[in-house]
């Protein structure tokens, strides 16, 4: 049984909905993985003596810093940069669980409508 057009856009709409929600919620533990690694990071300065000598990343090589307040301002400023950057990513999350629940709904009753039985599948998790 052929499925009507606009089902079928639809359908491919929803595809791509999905995509775009996989893409983002990667994005998301990337950047819940760097937050943790830059808080533990901090965490463990606060250990080290202020005469230790500590690296920083520049590029591809390792700098000798400063002081170790040179770097845990620079990792703070990241941390919060990322913080920025984790709040918005959430929001999007959000917006497309929200149109993807809706998607959802619309198109299992559109596909009833048709008379085709919807596959049970389940939705994007977290």
């Amino acid at each position: 049984m052929a499925l009507p057009a606009k089902l079928q856009n639809d359908l491919k709409q929803f595809q791509r909905l999905q995509q775009e929600l996989g893409a983002i919620q990667q994005q998301r533990l990337q950047l819940d993985l760097r937050l943790r690694e830059i808080t533990h990071t901090l965490e463990e300065l606060k250990t080290v003596a202020d005469e230790s000598v500590i690296y920083r990343p520049v590029g591809g090589l390792l700098v000798r810093a400063k002081s170790r307040k040179e770097v845990e301002d620079l990792l703070g400023e990241e941390k919060e940069t990322l913080e920025i950057r984790q709040k918005g990513i959430e929001r999007q999350e959000n917006h497309l669980k929200e149109r993807y629940g809706t998607m959802q709904q619309e198109l299992t009753q559109q596909l009833r409508a048709a008379g085709i039985s919807p596959e049970t599948s389940e939705g994007p998790e977290s």
